[in-house]
């Protein structure tokens, strides 16, 4: 995976700087003074919910097909653009790395202009070029300052790398030579090497299966002219969304939606992929010299539309997704000292994406450790939570969801999430009203229909060397095993 980059030149940062801290002045201009505007304790926000940014989200469609989601939001000088297109590794049809590749080259070059001048051209206008791709998805986005005079030739440049890349051949022989270099690294982290073989095992023939950065053997055949035929078919306005957030009116908006729009090739939306068939439960193992092993243990999950989205989000912040507190932190680490970190999540996409546990530990201890969070999850799934687990997690989850939408970063990246898997524009305030809502019997209910502990597929990658019993659980353990990863 192709991870996303920005260029930022320091006349943008001083630009950006000067901007925002003179926006910040207004508003605290305009802010409540004496007394009503301190907080004399902290036992005054007792009962009192977390405000959040009411967005006023504005949807409509190009002429040319994009879906546009728009929020304005005044109070910095400066607006975000996003573009997600249905252009991840998923529609790759056979040729592993052809969407990484693609999205990478983007602006390597476009007519009269190579990568250097590119990079140039944003950041003499303080301007960020950004762009990833990814299983199901591919993105570019911009950051600009709102004014005419940089707004314009930001986004001229931005229309040019998006709708007229020219995949000059020695980007494309460079960017092959530090994916391969990347593999030759891959070799070297067995965690790396169970999450592929994970993969594998999960999806079998599925597009999901194979990593989205490629592999050793597809990535050198890849051809300029494949590049150009998968951006003509991939990156069109109906296989696009937009989102736009920051000082712009909604005539501005749709100006720059369809300045964007029109720059790309002409083409509708590509069907969507099928959804996978469960895989054969079991294990496999990788044999690695280490101190440690690697378990995976996973099964499919949910598609990002399915109903029990949020009865599952919150059981599994309980299980294992919020960090300390957690069933299996409490269990493998605070009273076992087995391993630093364990983590459990669902990464629902457009087809059913994996449940997934994962987690570090002695190599002499792997196969109790194992049985363990088997068994944890077995118990969990039998059992649900209790009363005081989910009212931990649902203050957690509502102090911490203001976050959600606290900068106009945060608020374009839950634009494109919405437009992209085609949720309802009232979905954040949905979301958290329905967490609210959930009982204990709900989230059990969501959790043992959509996991199985006798259907897990499990990858563990380490030694193969004569094991130990675990230790018994005590409620404060001295300390973490010295060959625990930490």
């Amino acid at each position: 995976m192709k991870p996303e980059h920005r260029r930022l030149g320091l006349l943008g940062l001083i630009l950006s700087s000067t901007l925002m801290l003179s926006a910040c002045a207004n508003l605290f201009d305009k802010a409540p003074t004496g007394d009503a505007a301190k907080l004399q304790s902290l036992a005054a926000l007792d009962g009192k919910a977390p405000t959040r940014r009411t967005l006023d989200i504005q949807t409509w469609s190009t002429a040319q097909g994009a879906k546009v989601l728009f929020v304005e939001a005044r109070e910095l000088p400066m607006f975000d653009l996003r573009l997600t297109f249905a252009a991840g590794s998923s529609q790759d049809d056979g040729v592993p790395g052809l969407a990484t590749l693609t999205n990478a080259m983007l602006n390597e070059g476009v007519p009269g202009k190579d990568v250097g001048a590119i990079a140039a051209g944003f950041e003499s206008l303080g301007a960020e070029f950004g762009n990833g791709a990814y299983r199901d998805m591919a993105v570019a986005s911009l950051r600009s300052l709102s004014a005419r005079e940089q707004r314009e030739p930001a986004l001229a440049l931005f229309a040019e790398v998006l709708g007229k890349p020219t995949f000059p051949a020695d980007s494309l022989a460079r960017i092959k030579n530090q994916l391969l270099a990347g593999f030759e690294f891959q070799k070297q982290n067995p965690g790396k090497l169970a999450s592929l073989e994970l993969f594998e095992r999960l999806y079998g023939q599925h597009p999901y299966a194979h990593p989205s950065e490629g592999t050793a053997q597809s990535i050198p055949a890849i051809t300029r002219q494949q590049l150009q035929a998968f951006h003509a078919r991939a990156y069109t306005p109906g296989n696009a969304v937009i989102a736009l957030v920051g000082d712009l009116s909604r005539s501005e908006a749709e100006a720059i939606a369809n300045q964007v729009s029109a720059a790309l090739p002409p083409g509708p939306a590509l069907p969507q992929i099928a959804q996978p068939q469960a895989p054969k439960p079991g294990a496999s193992h990788i044999e690695y010299p280490s101190n440690q092993t690697h378990l995976m243990i996973a099964q499919l999950g949910i598609d990002r539309r399915d109903p029990d989205y949020a009865a599952l989000y919150l059981g599994n912040q309980i299980f294992g997704g919020g960090g300390f507190g957690t069933r299996l932190m409490s269990e493998v680490r605070e009273k076992r000292g087995l391993t630093y970190g364990v983590y459990s999540g669902f990464s629902a996409m457009q087809a059913r994406g994996p449940f997934m546990i994962n987690l570090q530990t002695r190599a002499d201890l792997s196969e109790g450790t194992l049985a363990l969070v088997k068994q944890l999850l077995a118990d969990y799934l039998r059992d649900g939570p209790t009363q005081q687990e989910l009212d931990n997690a649902k203050r957690e989850l509502a102090g911490s969801f203001p976050l959600s939408t606290a900068s106009n970063a945060a608020i374009v990246g839950q634009l494109a999430s919405m437009g992209f898997y085609d949720l309802p524009l009232s979905y954040l305030d949905d979301f958290m009203r329905d967490v609210q809502n959930l009982t204990t019997e709900q989230v059990k209910a969501a959790m043992a229909k959509h996991l199985d502990p006798e259907a897990l597929v499990v990858v563990t990658a380490g030694p193969t060397v004569p094991q130990k019993e675990l230790p018994r659980p005590t409620e404060r353990p001295a300390e973490l095993p010295s060959t625990v990863p930490h």
